[in-house]
């Protein structure tokens, strides 16, 4: 077998137990999902627990909780049971990973965690194990064989975790009404939190690197304009003001192979009628979609009585690190 052969038949294993955990999720999912966001209501917190591969992936689903609004931290099992067990309050959650359901260091510490939190929800893949047995409630995560050529090396069952408390997070997410302007609050320095607080207004071209003529101009004058915004589209508004259409230099260079007077045609005639617009106090997140979807590379921004008051162009977004 080739190596490129290997690698997908190893991804295929990965998704076959994805499968198997998809088929054994049941009414306990709804359980810790109650327990989870009756601690969050009383402002408590989830406390991640676990060592080695699965401690990994536990700092991986306790940032996933916090960055989606439930607030969530990792406790190391063997720095718990040398004083870190303060990290835990009246009323926490514990959430325990161990696939095995049989850590040692996670086994010693369970007295303590029963004794000081109010619930403890495991995530494994043994239904019997001692880490089952003794958790209010246990989220079973087995598959049928770990990636690994020896069945030994957490490789299936560590992606399966991962899955898994991603869906908790994110069910949590949505069971709580968390929106996008919270999610944008703790994401304040990535691009991710400027499309979600950045309105249109605030990144959009206007004034004179926006400009905007009748439909009685000639695509001459339209092409001066351009030029002198540094702008690849001009609107074109009726005698009221509204926005009536937009001519780019995209349709300038499509026309000029076949029609020689292009220059002195009225905008009106040749212009994009009801074209693509966003409003001014849209997030710069729609506008991204809207630039995604629609493979467009500028967007006439509108107030409420369609206006064209500005235009976003493209080649601005990774200026203002919103791509």
């Amino acid at each position: 077998m080739s190596r490129l052969a290997r690698a997908r038949e190893i991804l295929e294993l990965e998704i076959a137990g994805l499968k198997s955990l998809s088929r054994q999720l049941d009414r306990t999912f709804d359980q810790a999902l109650d327990v989870l966001m009756t601690a969050l209501a009383r402002r408590n917190k989830i406390v991640v627990v676990g060592i080695g591969k699965s401690g990994n992936i536990g700092a991986k689903i306790a940032a996933t909780l916090t960055s989606t609004g439930s607030t969530s931290v990792v406790l190391n099992a063997v720095d718990a049971l040398h004083g870190d067990l303060g990290i835990i309050n009246d009323g926490d959650v514990v959430l325990a990973l161990s696939y095995s359901g049989e850590t040692d260091e996670l086994l010693h510490l369970l007295p303590a965690l029963k004794r000081l939190a109010s619930s403890v929800i495991s995530i494994t893949g043994a239904a019997r194990s001692t880490l089952a047995r003794h958790s209010d409630v246990v989220l079973l995560c087995r598959v049928p064989r770990e990636a690994c050529p020896f069945n030994l090396a957490p490789t299936t069952s560590t992606t399966a975790m991962l899955a898994l408390g991603d869906a908790l997070a994110i069910t949590l997410m949505e069971a709580r009404g968390f929106k996008k302007p919270q999610f944008a609050r703790y994401h304040p320095a990535g691009s991710i939190g400027r499309a979600l607080l950045l309105r249109v207004a605030d990144v959009m071209r206007t004034g004179e690197r926006s400009p905007v003529l009748a439909g009685t101009a000639t695509v001459r004058d339209a092409l001066l304009a351009m030029t002198r915004a540094k702008s690849g589209c001009v609107a074109i508004a009726t005698p009221r003001g509204r926005l009536a259409g937009v001519f780019t230099d995209g349709d300038l260079r499509r026309r000029m192979a076949t029609d020689p007077d292009i220059l002195t045609r009225r905008l009106a005639s040749v212009m994009t009628r009801s074209p693509i617009c966003i409003r001014d106090d849209a997030l710069a997140a729609e506008a991204i979609r809207l630039f995604n979807e629609r493979q467009i590379d500028d967007l006439i921004a509108v107030n409420a009585r369609r206006q064209p008051v500005g235009v976003v162009d493209l080649q601005d977004l990774p200026r203002l690190k919103l791509v």
